[in-house]
């Protein structure tokens, strides 16, 4: 069997009930594919997003939902041995992918400081620019269960919010483009076993500002909140989903305050006391 099949087979076999079910699961739950979508699959060069790039090939062979895909590949200023990992995993994978250019890296370099958002911003809308120029009405995204529930806990600790990443939304500067995460139920510690398990290795960090201060990642808050939420899971190991599965079950009844995203109106309980 070649070495693709076997990494194929171990998702939906080996890894069935804690990648393949969680993947299909959100799929479904949150309505994620529609009949005739054209699919940009966002490849990063990352555990996650090669994870999901396997995860939707497999499952646009046996849909009976008919969809397209396209898997493309942001380089947004990537040193020699980076660019060249993302092509031979796509070798190894089987996966077809397209490779465009960006100078992302030089732009956000040169603003100075910590541009983790901008840079976020910049290659967002990049995949969706070159999305739309192939004809794709969305762009799926690697991220997981894990950067759900970080997201929440650090909007709480450092942004006075209550709220995460959904699992998908409409593009506000992109007229008739969605974003999805696809990956959505799927826990980051069964994306690393399967990618052991495969004998398969990704992109960490590619960013200039890392490979130059080490400590530009160290001091990150999404870190912090991993670290958090590994000391909690060791007081109550249900933690995590229980985190998650109160991102569906908000009691507005018992909510403070909260404010509509569409109008900006903010709401008091005192409103209904």
């Amino acid at each position: 069997m070649e070495r693709f099949k076997e990494i194929e087979r171990s998702i939906i076999k080996r890894y069935r009930k804690k990648i393949w079910n969680n993947f299909i699961g959100g799929v479904q739950e949150y309505e994620l594919i529609k009949a005739n979508d054209k699919i940009a699959v966002c490849i990063s060069g990352g555990k996650d997003s090669w994870l999901m790039a396997k995860c939707m090939q497999e499952l646009c062979r046996h849909s009976e939902v008919p969809f397209s895909l396209e898997f493309i590949v942001m380089d947004p200023g990537y040193n020699k041995e980076n660019r060249a990992l993302i092509e031979q995993n796509a070798e190894i994978l089987n996966v077809p992918i397209t490779i465009f250019v960006s100078d992302i890296f030089d732009i956000t370099e040169s603003v100075g400081g910590a541009p983790c958002y901008l840079c976020a911003r910049m290659r967002r809308g990049c995949l969706y620019s070159k999305a739309k120029e192939m004809g794709c009405n969305k762009i799926a995204l690697g991220h997981h269960f894990d950067d759900a529930i970080e997201t929440l806990l650090m909007s709480m600790m450092y942004s006075s919010e209550i709220k995460t990443m959904l699992p998908k939304l409409h593009s506000t500067n992109f007229e008739g483009m969605e974003l999805i995460r696809p990956l959505y139920k799927v826990k980051e510690k069964d994306i690393i076993s399967w990618a052991e398990y495969n004998d398969l290795h990704f992109l960490q960090c590619a960013c200039k500002l890392t490979a130059k201060d080490a400590s530009h990642e160290l001091d990150s808050k999404r870190k912090e909140t991993k670290e958090l939420i590994k000391y909690i899971k060791t007081i109550n190991p249900e933690m995590d989903e229980n985190v998650f599965r109160s991102m569906h079950n908000v009691n507005l009844s018992q909510i403070v305050g909260y404010r509509d995203s569409d109008s900006g109106e903010k709401h008091s309980f005192l409103k209904k006391y």
